[in-house]
C-alpha cells in the first residue's frame, strides 16, 4: 500500500531528534490524532519516553526533492554533521518544523508510549495543522520498498 513519508521531529531541552515515518495515520475527531509507528531504538523514541514533561512532535510531511533526507532520518544514508543540517528547519512550539514542507501539524504526544510489534505507538493529540498551497507539489511515497512520487 502507498504510504506518504513523514519527518517526525521533537525538541527537548535544547536537544533536535527526528525519525522517518511512512506507518502513520491520522484520525479526525476533536480532538484530532496523529497516530505513528517509531522505531524504539531511535534517537527520536529516546526523547520521546525520556521522562519530564509531556513531549509534543512535528510531523513533516515530505515532498519528492527530500528522498534523500528522508533516507538520513531513517539512517540508511549519510549525513555528514547530522541530519538536521541537510535542509532549513524552523523552531516551532511543537518541534522542528522542515521550512520547505508541503505540511506539517503539530502535536502533543500521549503517555504512556506502548509496543506495537516492534515498534512504539506514538499518539498525539493535533493541536496544529499547515498545508502548504504551492500547486504542483509531488508529494513523496513509499510502496514495495521504494519511493514513488505522489502527485
Amino acid at each position: 500500500m502507498p504510504a506518504p513519508v513523514s519527518v517526525w521531529a521533537s525538541t527537548q531541552d535544547g536537544k533536535r531528534a527526528g525519525w522517518t515515518l511512512s506507518s502513520f495515520l491520522v484520525v479526525e475527531g476533536e480532538p484530532s490524532e496523529v497516530i505513528g509507528i517509531v522505531d524504539e531504538d531511535s534517537p527520536l523514541a529516546d526523547l520521546l519516553t525520556a521522562d519530564g514533561p509531556e513531549p509534543t512532535v512535528v510531523v513533516n510531511i515530505l515532498g519528492w526533492s527530500h528522498r534523500t533526507l528522508a533516507d538520513a532520518f531513517a539512517e540508511v544514508a549519510p549525513a555528514p554533521g547530522g541530519p538536521f543540517r541537510m535542509n532549513t528547519w524552523v523552531d516551532s512550539s511543537w518541534g522542528p518544523v522542515l521550512a520547505d514542507a508541503p505540511a506539517w501539524l503539530g502535536a502533543r504526544v500521549r503517555r504512556p508510549i506502548e509496543h506495537a510489534g516492534w515498534g512504539l505507538l506514538v499518539r498525539g493529540l493535533v493541536e496544529h495543522v499547515e498545508v502548504g498551497t504551492e500547486a504542483g507539489t509531488r508529494l513523496l511515497g513509499y510502496a514495495r520498498g521504494r519511493y514513488h512520487s505522489l502527485d
